[in-house]
């Protein structure tokens, strides 16, 4: 048997050894991330883990305003994949505007070329951490260290409606009531008032959006 006789009987009966491919992945912008000066210039994007008091698996999407401070959204479910991320992301962008940037680390929601093809579509700069370097993404972390040592340890969920509510009220408490010393000791959502008045945003998404959430808790006297 000569060698092209053994290559072509190899090849009849599927006997190479197939050349594994990587799968493709979303490279996000190489520029390097600048220090936000404004609401909406930047994202933050991670997951959280949690269970249920069954044992049973869910985890939470956390979305943070770099800038302000504002936690823009507690997304949990028991699977949030790329497309479900997007979704979630359209919805934010119809309430409150679209971000220059988005961070977030290298996991396969963030990667996927569904992102990819969500980033390029809706022009957002999507920047990703290096991997094994979490505080690269470093407010966010703190963020959710904070969620779970006063929140997520503290409470057994019996349900997902059970953890939406809980959640809602947590971000409802961060949002509104609690002041940060680096923003002057605003709570965030004056921090967002003051930012978005200041740029002179009038009756943009954003603006109406964050007033809407604002209510009758204006304590600073900002006038939107």
């Amino acid at each position: 048997m000569n060698q092209k006789k053994q290559r072509r009987l190899y090849a009849e009966q599927k006997l190479q050894v197939r050349r594994r491919c990587r799968r493709k992945r979303a490279l996000g912008t190489g520029a390097p991330m600048t220090i936000p000066e404004g609401l909406n210039q930047r994202w933050l994007l991670d997951f959280v883990a949690e269970a249920f008091r069954d044992g049973r698996r869910f985890r939470i999407l956390t979305v943070v305003d770099d800038f302000t401070r504002e936690c823009v959204a507690l997304v949990a479910d028991t699977s949030l994949s790329g497309a479900r991320v997007a979704r979630e992301l359209d919805g934010l962008l119809a309430s409150r505007g679209k971000p220059l940037m988005i961070v977030s680390d290298n996991g396969t929601e963030f990667t996927s070329m569904v992102m990819l093809r969500w980033s390029q579509d809706r022009q957002v700069d999507w920047h990703y951490i290096a991997p094994g370097k979490p505080m690269q993404n470093g407010f966010v972390e703190s963020f959710n260290g904070k969620l779970r040592d006063e929140y997520l340890n503290e409470t057994l969920f019996a349900s997902l409606p059970h953890a939406h509510r809980v959640l809602a009220d947590w971000k409802d408490d961060y949002n509104h009531v609690r002041a940060h010393s680096g923003l002057g000791g605003l709570t965030p959502t004056e921090a967002a008032v003051k930012a978005a008045t200041q740029a002179g945003l009038g009756h943009t998404p954003a603006l109406l959006a964050i007033t809407a959430r604002f209510g009758h808790q204006n304590h600073t006297g900002l006038h939107p």
